[in-house]
């Protein structure tokens, strides 16, 4: 397939360098043009673009820039985009710490709601909930007992199942999260969030999931943050996030 994805960061570059390697024809791109990707497109084996480059005649695009990045978008971008290329969010909402405030969202906006409405069309949420970490090394094959899944919502069924093939490709489970509106479920702090699940406990923990908790328990993650240290192992963080979430 052709994969454009927007954002080189954690997940976006574990993304593509997995797709790369998969044998996906993958444009990368970011906010500050073609030439800042090449070094990183030529080491994977992908292709450097710029923004519209990058989804131009895609199969499936990928997001994977800041949260409060997504409004800053060109405009028009996916305007000749076909309506039945998915276009996934893999971003998080993280106010004063990754982010800006965005009133919406503060008032309840489901975060990939908001998303869809910055960039014009609807998104699947995925990749999301898993730490670039384990989505870079901790892929099984299927049926392995300890392969661990990612959650996926969205509201196009044809649109998700695609995404979903791709989760299972990468060597994990996809638990299908409901529409994007129940996408609140997978968001920070949340049980489901970020936490190494396999999938019978994915949708365990989605299901687990409480409205209105879970922002109380990100103001607290600075100070959790602090407490891990500057380097915090992927256990640390993993033990943080089950700890907190265990709560509910």
């Amino acid at each position: 397939m052709k994969i454009g994805i927007i954002g080189i960061g954690n997940i976006g570059g574990t993304l593509a360098r997995k797709l790369s390697a998969n044998g996906h024809e993958v444009r990368v791109a970011n906010s500050k043009g073609k030439a800042a990707v090449e070094s990183f497109a030529k080491e994977i084996g992908a292709t450097a673009a710029d923004t519209l480059g990058a989804v131009e005649g895609a199969d499936v695009i990928v997001l994977a820039i800041p949260f409060h990045a997504m409004a800053e978008l060109p405009t028009g971008l996916f305007a000749n985009v076909p309506a039945q290329v998915p276009v996934i969010d893999t971003s998080n909402y993280y106010p004063g710490l990754l982010s800006p405030q965005i009133p919406a969202v503060d008032g309840g906006m489901v975060e990939s709601q908001w998303v869809a409405r910055q960039i014009g069309r609807p998104v699947i949420k995925a990749f999301n909930n898993i730490l670039a970490a384990s989505l870079a090394d901790l892929g099984r094959p299927n049926g392995a007992e300890d392969r661990l899944a990612i959650a996926v919502a969205g509201d196009d069924p044809v649109s998700k199942n695609q995404v979903m093939g791709l989760v299972d490709e990468l060597g994990f489970d996809p638990v299908d999260a409901g529409n994007l509106e129940d996408s609140w479920r997978q968001e920070p702090c949340t049980p489901a969030y970020c936490v190494d699940f396999t999938a019978d406990l994915m949708r365990e923990g989605l299901q687990r999931a409480k409205p209105g908790t879970a922002r109380a328990k990100l103001a607290r993650m600075p100070e959790l943050w602090a407490k891990l240290g500057s380097t915090p192992s992927h256990a640390d963080v993993i033990g943080m996030n089950r700890a907190l979430t265990a709560e509910d």
